[in-house]
């Protein structure tokens, strides 16, 4: 492999001759050999979304000339629509606060703009990482800002959506089942009657509970602290750079970004993040709650609740033939566990931030990005793959409703709970229903007790 050389305070640094990246990535490269997970791209694509504002932002101000303002926002764009993917080398588990990555993207920008102006990479003289690329900045102030903007992306363009087309779904089916009346359970035995209907409005419900509570906490991320620079006291930058560079990301985003009222609180804290993480881990919650009602309610077929009727993705058994298991359900299981333990791992990384700055940002970054990329996609996966096939077994239901003995509850009304007791017990003993023990104890004439323990009526509130 040929190599060209570079310095920075430290010495010499050999750097691979075709490299974008230049000395400080590759000493983290050399130093970070950790996970071999990589930094998000769609995270390095909106830290370079901020290095092409910033640079419009410093020309506007008069402190990048225009021919260098120009090659930095061409190269940002290269950035911006993937090409340089694979010069972003720096492993997830890294130095404090993502100085290592803020260097990876102003090296390679300021690589492909010195090759855009006719420059050899490497000669710094022309467009310099620090000086040009990274002017009015500092890790401190843009690495936040990149979350902000990744987060708030990835929440509205995949995990929302991806949420809404499961509600829709859960609606969907709460109307094909709405007149099929069930057997209720709760402490998993057998309780009055409800609809399949029913039961998945209230998935549907807490979705979408969970959905506007998350919309309405990702507004905080539209509050940016750039400009702040270090500390958050704006060194080396100017309040016309702050307003200028959040007038332009809000238009290249098309996202009413605004600026943080207080550097010094964002830049020291990450609450939205955790935030965010938290609301995050409520919807795995109750999607966790979900998974594992499909799943007992398709259990069986034969020793199991059997209500309702899986798609089967895949054979379930490797020796067992014929076997399908509920695949789906357990596939969003494992992501919903995953999700509840990155909340931890971002909880603890929130409440470790010192003084001026929280130097684990890039362990936020990564498992609440990481979080919302895998719950958006195991989201859609469950809904199509799952919930638009299911079926009721209307066979199965009916024949468990006409056992049901606890539709004695009916009863109480007229003859009290005591002795509605005693009916139930008596049926379970001798295997009877609760009609064919009050008809033999001649309680009621058919008709009235036609009416009191019709199942229907008893699935609607009075």
């Amino acid at each position: 492999m040929k190599y060209r050389i570079e310095r920075d305070f430290l010495g010499k640094v050999r750097v691979p001759a075709n490299a974008y990246y230049g000395v400080e990535t590759e000493r983290a490269k050399e130093n970070y050999q950790i996970s071999g997970i990589m930094v998000p791209i769609p995270f390095i694509k909106n830290y370079a979304i901020i290095k092409k504002c910033a640079a419009i932002a410093n020309m506007k101000i008069g402190k990048l000339d225009e021919r260098r303002c120009t090659a930095i926002v061409r190269a940002c764009d290269e950035v911006i629509k993937g090409r340089f993917d694979d010069q972003f080398v720096i492993d997830v588990y890294q130095s404090g606060a993502g100085t290592s990555v803020n260097m990876n993207v102003n090296e390679v920008v300021a690589n492909r703009a010195i090759e855009l102006l006719g420059g050899k990479k490497g000669d710094y003289k022309i467009v310099h990482p620090n000086d040009h690329v990274n002017m009015s900045q500092s890790t401190n102030d843009t690495y936040p800002a990149a979350m902000h903007l990744s987060v708030y992306s990835a929440l509205r363009k995949e995990l929302i959506p991806a949420l809404g087309h499961l509600h829709s779904a859960l609606l969907k089916k709460s109307a094909e089942f709405s007149k099929i009346v069930k057997i209720g359970r709760t402490h998993l035995q057998d309780a009055v009657p409800i609809t399949l209907g029913q039961e998945f409005s209230g998935y549907a419900s807490s979705l979408l509970r969970e959905t506007k509570h998350i919309e309405e906490i990702s507004e905080q991320l539209l509050y940016l602290p750039l400009g702040g620079t270090a500390v958050g006291t704006g060194i080396e930058a100017s309040r016309k750079y702050s307003k200028e560079v959040i007038n332009e990301i809000a238009k290249c985003t098309r996202v009413k970004y605004k600026s943080s009222k207080n550097f010094f609180d964002i830049q020291q804290n990450q609450n939205e993040e955790q935030w965010i993480s938290s609301s995050l881990k409520d919807l795995a919650i109750s999607l966790n709650k979900l998974g594992n009602d499909i799943r007992l309610m398709a259990s069986g077929p034969v020793a199991g609740f059997s209500d309702i009727l899986l798609p089967p993705p895949q054979p379930g058994s490797s020796i067992m033939p014929g076997k399908v298991n509920p695949s789906m359900p357990e596939m969003l299981n494992m992501v919903c566990f995953q999700i509840i333990g990155s909340d931890s791992v971002i909880s603890n990384a929130a409440q470790s931030g010192q003084l001026e700055l929280n130097v684990y940002m890039p362990l936020i970054m990564y498992n609440l990005l990481n979080s919302i990329s895998i719950l958006s996609k195991a989201v859609a996966t469950f809904t199509d793959k799952c919930v638009l096939g299911i079926k009721a077994n209307t066979k199965r239901i009916k024949a468990n409703l006409d056992k049901d003995i606890s539709v004695a509850t009916a009863l109480a009304t007229y003859i009290g709970y005591s002795r509605a007791a005693e009916i139930a017990k008596k049926a379970k003993k001798e295997s009877k229903s609760v009609k064919e023990v009050c008809m033999e104890m001649k309680l009621f004439d058919k008709k009235k007790l036609d009416k009191i323990l019709d199942p229907r009526r008893l699935t609607k509130m009075s």
